[in-house]
Protein backbone atom coordinates (compact mmCIF):
# COMPACT_ATOMS: atom_id res chain seq x y z
CA UNK A 1 0.00 0.00 0.00
CA UNK A 2 1.38 3.40 -0.95
CA UNK A 3 2.10 5.79 1.88
CA UNK A 4 -0.36 8.64 2.23
CA UNK A 5 0.88 12.08 3.21
CA UNK A 6 -1.28 14.73 4.77
CA UNK A 7 -0.38 17.68 2.59
CA UNK A 8 -2.38 20.00 4.82
CA UNK A 9 0.38 19.83 7.43
CA UNK A 10 2.45 23.04 7.08
CA UNK A 11 5.79 21.42 7.95
CA UNK A 12 5.39 18.66 5.38
CA UNK A 13 4.30 21.10 2.69
CA UNK A 14 7.33 23.25 3.47
CA UNK A 15 9.69 20.27 3.23
CA UNK A 16 8.24 19.15 -0.08
CA UNK A 17 8.62 22.67 -1.46
CA UNK A 18 12.25 22.72 -0.37
CA UNK A 19 12.91 19.33 -1.97
CA UNK A 20 11.46 20.71 -5.21
CA UNK A 21 13.75 23.74 -4.93
CA UNK A 22 16.83 21.57 -4.42
CA UNK A 23 16.09 19.65 -7.59
CA UNK A 24 16.33 22.95 -9.50
CA UNK A 25 19.18 24.66 -7.63
CA UNK A 26 22.25 24.81 -9.92
CA UNK A 27 24.60 24.61 -6.91
CA UNK A 28 23.14 21.38 -5.54
CA UNK A 29 23.63 17.76 -6.56
CA UNK A 30 21.48 14.96 -5.17
CA UNK A 31 22.64 11.34 -5.04
CA UNK A 32 20.20 9.86 -2.55
CA UNK A 33 20.83 6.31 -3.79
CA UNK A 34 24.65 6.40 -3.81
CA UNK A 35 24.69 2.94 -2.23
CA UNK A 36 23.46 1.56 -5.55
CA UNK A 37 26.43 2.88 -7.50
CA UNK A 38 28.53 0.05 -8.91
CA UNK A 39 31.16 2.45 -10.23
CA UNK A 40 32.24 5.97 -9.37
CA UNK A 41 29.62 8.72 -9.58
CA UNK A 42 29.65 10.60 -12.88
CA UNK A 43 31.11 13.78 -11.32
CA UNK A 44 33.92 11.96 -9.51
CA UNK A 45 37.16 13.56 -10.62
CA UNK A 46 35.45 16.58 -12.16
CA UNK A 47 33.54 18.30 -9.33
CA UNK A 48 35.55 21.51 -9.59
CA UNK A 49 35.24 21.70 -13.36
CA UNK A 50 31.56 20.75 -13.64
CA UNK A 51 30.03 22.33 -10.53
CA UNK A 52 32.25 25.38 -10.11
CA UNK A 53 33.68 25.86 -13.62
CA UNK A 54 37.23 26.08 -12.28
CA UNK A 55 40.12 23.90 -11.13
CA UNK A 56 40.38 25.23 -7.56
CA UNK A 57 40.92 22.98 -4.52
CA UNK A 58 37.90 21.44 -2.81
CA UNK A 59 36.98 21.48 0.88
CA UNK A 60 34.14 19.29 2.18
CA UNK A 61 31.94 20.07 5.17
CA UNK A 62 30.50 16.74 6.32
CA UNK A 63 27.07 16.46 7.95
CA UNK A 64 26.86 20.15 7.10
CA UNK A 65 23.30 20.81 8.24
CA UNK A 66 22.43 24.33 7.11
CA UNK A 67 25.91 24.75 5.65
CA UNK A 68 27.03 27.68 7.79
CA UNK A 69 30.68 26.66 7.52
CA UNK A 70 30.63 26.12 3.78
CA UNK A 71 28.93 29.46 3.15
CA UNK A 72 31.13 31.26 5.67
CA UNK A 73 34.33 29.94 4.14
CA UNK A 74 33.03 30.63 0.66
CA UNK A 75 32.85 34.32 1.52
CA UNK A 76 36.37 34.28 2.94
CA UNK A 77 38.18 32.28 0.27
CA UNK A 78 36.92 32.90 -3.28
CA UNK A 79 39.96 31.02 -4.61
CA UNK A 80 38.74 27.74 -3.08
CA UNK A 81 35.67 25.55 -3.59
CA UNK A 82 33.43 24.33 -0.76
CA UNK A 83 30.90 21.50 -0.80
CA UNK A 84 28.55 20.87 2.11
CA UNK A 85 27.45 17.23 2.33
CA UNK A 86 24.34 16.04 4.16
CA UNK A 87 21.64 13.46 3.50
CA UNK A 88 18.91 15.77 4.83
CA UNK A 89 17.68 17.95 1.98
CA UNK A 90 15.55 20.07 4.28
CA UNK A 91 18.73 21.10 6.09
CA UNK A 92 20.98 21.97 3.18
CA UNK A 93 18.24 23.98 1.47
CA UNK A 94 19.01 27.02 3.61
CA UNK A 95 22.73 27.09 2.81
CA UNK A 96 22.17 26.38 -0.87
CA UNK A 97 19.57 29.14 -1.13
CA UNK A 98 21.77 31.64 0.71
CA UNK A 99 24.75 30.89 -1.53
CA UNK A 100 22.63 31.45 -4.64
CA UNK A 101 21.02 34.64 -3.37
CA UNK A 102 24.37 36.08 -2.26
CA UNK A 103 26.12 35.10 -5.49
CA UNK A 104 28.68 32.87 -3.79
CA UNK A 105 29.68 30.81 -6.80
CA UNK A 106 32.34 28.73 -5.02
CA UNK A 107 29.89 27.03 -2.63
CA UNK A 108 27.88 23.96 -3.54
CA UNK A 109 25.94 21.23 -1.78
CA UNK A 110 25.71 17.48 -2.14
CA UNK A 111 22.70 15.63 -0.80
CA UNK A 112 24.07 12.15 -0.22
CA UNK A 113 25.14 9.75 2.50
CA UNK A 114 28.63 10.28 3.88
CA UNK A 115 28.93 6.50 3.95
CA UNK A 116 29.59 6.55 0.21
CA UNK A 117 32.11 9.37 -0.19
CA UNK A 118 34.55 7.00 -1.86
CA UNK A 119 32.04 6.46 -4.68
CA UNK A 120 31.21 10.13 -5.04
CA UNK A 121 34.72 11.60 -5.30
CA UNK A 122 37.89 10.50 -7.07
CA UNK A 123 41.12 9.60 -5.34
CA UNK A 124 42.94 12.76 -4.24
CA UNK A 125 40.12 15.05 -5.39
CA UNK A 126 39.55 16.67 -1.99
CA UNK A 127 42.06 18.91 -0.19
CA UNK A 128 40.44 19.26 3.20
CA UNK A 129 37.53 18.01 5.32
CA UNK A 130 35.70 19.86 8.09
CA UNK A 131 33.52 18.01 10.59
CA UNK A 132 31.48 20.53 12.56
CA UNK A 133 29.63 19.35 15.69
CA UNK A 134 28.64 15.89 14.46
CA UNK A 135 26.46 13.49 16.41
CA UNK A 136 29.09 11.86 18.69
CA UNK A 137 27.39 8.44 18.50
CA UNK A 138 28.75 7.53 21.93
CA UNK A 139 26.95 4.20 22.28
CA UNK A 140 29.49 1.38 21.98
CA UNK A 141 27.55 -0.32 19.20
CA UNK A 142 27.56 2.93 17.21
CA UNK A 143 31.33 3.41 17.01
CA UNK A 144 31.47 2.70 13.28
CA UNK A 145 29.12 5.63 12.75
CA UNK A 146 31.38 8.16 14.47
CA UNK A 147 32.77 10.45 11.80
CA UNK A 148 36.30 10.10 13.16
CA UNK A 149 36.21 6.31 13.51
CA UNK A 150 38.69 4.20 11.50
CA UNK A 151 35.71 3.22 9.36
CA UNK A 152 35.30 6.80 8.15
CA UNK A 153 38.96 7.81 8.22
CA UNK A 154 39.64 5.01 5.74
CA UNK A 155 37.01 6.53 3.46
CA UNK A 156 38.60 9.95 3.80
CA UNK A 157 41.92 8.42 2.72
CA UNK A 158 40.26 7.38 -0.53
CA UNK A 159 39.34 10.92 -1.55
CA UNK A 160 41.85 13.23 0.18
CA UNK A 161 45.05 14.26 -1.53
CA UNK A 162 48.33 13.18 0.08
CA UNK A 163 48.74 15.23 3.23
CA UNK A 164 45.06 16.22 3.22
CA UNK A 165 43.72 17.64 6.47
CA UNK A 166 40.71 16.69 8.59
CA UNK A 167 39.44 19.26 11.10
CA UNK A 168 36.91 18.67 13.88
CA UNK A 169 35.02 21.05 16.15
CA UNK A 170 32.91 19.49 18.91
CA UNK A 171 31.35 20.42 22.22
CA UNK A 172 31.53 16.79 23.38
CA UNK A 173 34.70 15.99 25.43
CA UNK A 174 34.32 12.16 25.27
CA UNK A 175 34.06 12.31 21.48
CA UNK A 176 37.06 14.64 21.34
CA UNK A 177 39.12 12.23 23.47
CA UNK A 178 37.99 9.31 21.30
CA UNK A 179 39.15 11.17 18.19
CA UNK A 180 42.56 11.88 19.72
CA UNK A 181 42.94 8.20 20.60
CA UNK A 182 42.06 7.08 17.06
CA UNK A 183 44.46 9.60 15.52
CA UNK A 184 47.24 8.26 17.77
CA UNK A 185 46.36 4.60 17.13
CA UNK A 186 46.46 5.12 13.36
CA UNK A 187 49.77 6.96 13.57
CA UNK A 188 48.36 10.13 12.03
CA UNK A 189 49.99 13.51 12.47
CA UNK A 190 48.18 15.89 14.82
CA UNK A 191 48.61 19.45 13.56
CA UNK A 192 46.78 21.15 16.41
CA UNK A 193 44.46 20.38 19.31
CA UNK A 194 42.61 22.52 21.83
CA UNK A 195 40.08 21.83 24.57
CA UNK A 196 38.93 25.46 24.48
CA UNK A 197 39.54 26.87 21.05
CA UNK A 198 38.20 30.38 21.64
CA UNK A 199 40.22 30.93 24.81
CA UNK A 200 43.32 29.68 22.99
CA UNK A 201 42.61 32.02 20.10
CA UNK A 202 42.42 34.95 22.50
CA UNK A 203 45.77 33.96 24.00
CA UNK A 204 47.31 34.05 20.52
CA UNK A 205 50.07 31.60 21.44
CA UNK A 206 49.28 28.82 18.96
CA UNK A 207 50.43 29.70 15.43
CA UNK A 208 48.26 27.05 13.77
CA UNK A 209 45.14 28.38 15.46
CA UNK A 210 46.05 31.97 14.69
CA UNK A 211 46.62 31.15 11.02
CA UNK A 212 43.10 29.66 10.82
CA UNK A 213 41.38 32.10 13.11
CA UNK A 214 38.92 33.40 10.52
CA UNK A 215 37.59 29.91 9.81
CA UNK A 216 37.54 28.84 13.44
CA UNK A 217 35.46 31.85 14.42
CA UNK A 218 32.60 30.87 12.11
CA UNK A 219 29.81 29.85 14.46
CA UNK A 220 26.81 27.71 13.65
CA UNK A 221 23.36 28.32 15.11
CA UNK A 222 23.78 25.48 17.60
CA UNK A 223 27.31 26.47 18.51
CA UNK A 224 26.04 29.88 19.56
CA UNK A 225 23.54 28.17 21.87
CA UNK A 226 26.18 25.91 23.41
CA UNK A 227 28.54 28.81 24.01
CA UNK A 228 25.76 30.69 25.81
CA UNK A 229 25.38 27.62 28.03
CA UNK A 230 29.06 27.88 28.91
CA UNK A 231 30.24 24.83 26.96
CA UNK A 232 33.81 24.81 25.70
CA UNK A 233 34.57 24.04 22.08
CA UNK A 234 37.15 21.35 21.38
CA UNK A 235 39.17 21.38 18.16
CA UNK A 236 41.61 19.04 16.49
CA UNK A 237 43.29 19.07 13.08
CA UNK A 238 45.11 16.01 11.78
CA UNK A 239 46.76 15.00 8.55
CA UNK A 240 46.29 11.84 6.50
Amino acid sequence: MARKFDLTKPNLTKKLARFADLAKFPNTVEVADAYKLENKFELAGSWAKELFKNENPITLELACGKGEYSVGQGYMYPERNFIGVDIKGNRIWKGAKQALEDGISNVGFLRASINHLDRLFAEGEVDEIWIIFPDPQLQTNRERNRLTSPNFINRYREILKDGGIVQLKTDNPPFFEYTKEIVAELGLKTLCESTDVYTDLEKGENKYLCDREKELRIRTFYEEMWLKEGLKINYIAFQL
